[in-house]
């Protein structure tokens, strides 16, 4: 088909628009278009709670590299990982000390919850997500108005408690870590069955496999940050909200009327005493409890009054 002159000259205009349109974008698009995830080192010499981990083994190290990998790359976990860490290792680090466990298992913690007070679809509860029957059987109270589990204090305590307890079954501190996952009854039957005692040398279920390499891998990110490619200061982390404590004779019929007469929101009292699960204090395990109590003026404008508490259970904080 003959192509006619004002056609010719309407398309090699439309040509050169295009022309200057696609220099136009080059212009502005940034010099390097390469992805920005790359491959990492895994540090040759590595330890678990005073344990070495055998990183020479190659199942070992590449098992650790996934780990090491998957933390690394999701960057919003692992900066709020720090963000919180910052607020709640500080209470759980005298804890672990005071009670003979080794500082590492504070990453436990993290990684089972990372440090929010979550319940799991089995059961398991707060930052170490504990089941009800070994908090009872480790002394943490359980019922409809309190829960211990979500008391970071009392909650990490009973974790010790269990820890100490494996750690003297198998051996290890790092079996013991692999136990609070699988269970001590888990473990040993996969101990019995395969010959080996060596959390390194088991074949165990996904998700134990990857527990302990898990644990170690956000260890090695929380303690080297910028060799991770993490950016912060110290304001960018939460810090902690001062406070004091004061004891409280049970029963309580209104929590939102005793934080009034603290000056304090029933929002705030809730967020620094997780464990109370209701709107009001019942229990009978114990005649008086002891309450966190925020300094005014770190939440809301007001404190909170009889009128606004909230109606039903648990307040919908699971």
């Amino acid at each position: 088909m003959r192509i006619t002159p004002l056609k010719t000259i309407i398309t090699l205009g439309a040509l050169a628009l295009v022309a200057r349109g696609l220099m136009f974008f080059q212009e502005v698009a940034p010099p390097n278009l390469e992805n920005n995830a790359s491959a990492l080192d895994v540090p040759t010499v590595l330890s678990f709670a005073g344990e070495p981990v055998p990183v020479n083994d190659v199942d070992v190290r590449e098992r650790l590299d996934r780990e090491l990998l998957v933390n690394t790359y999701w960057h919003s976990n692992m900066l709020l990982s720090f963000k919180r860490a910052n607020r709640f290792f500080p209470v759980m680090e005298p804890i672990l000390q005071q009670q003979g466990v080794p500082d590492d298992f504070k990453y436990l913690a993290l990684i089972e919850s990372g440090l929010a007070n979550v319940l799991s679809p089995a059961g398991a509860a707060g930052f170490w997500q504990i089941l009800k029957t070994t908090g009872s059987e480790y002394g943490l109270e359980i019922g409809k108005d309190v829960d211990e589990r979500y008391h970071v204090e009392k909650a990490t305590v009973a974790a010790c408690a269990y820890l100490k307890a494996a750690k003297e079954k198998f051996g290890s501190w790092t079996a013991a870590a692999a136990s609070y996952n699988m269970g001590m009854g888990g473990l040993n039957k996969q101990m019995a069955r395969q010959g080996a005692t060596n959390y390194y040398d088991l074949l165990l279920n996904s998700e134990t496999s990857r527990y302990v390499f898990r644990i170690i891998a956000v260890k090695e990110i929380y303690e080297n940050p910028a060799k991770y490619g993490f950016k912060f200061t110290k304001n960018d982390l939460y810090h902690p909200v001062p406070s004091k404590t004061v004891e409280i004779a049970a029963p309580i019929e209104d929590l939102a009327e005793l934080a009034g007469t603290y000056g304090v929101t029933y929002k705030a009292l809730k967020i620094h005493n997780p464990w109370l699960r209701d709107k009001h204090l019942k229990s009978h395990d114990k005649d008086t409890y002891v309450l966190e109590i925020p300094e005014r003026g770190h939440y809301g404008t007001s404190a909170a009054s009889k009128s606004s508490a909230p109606s039903g259970n648990n307040d919908g904080e699971e």
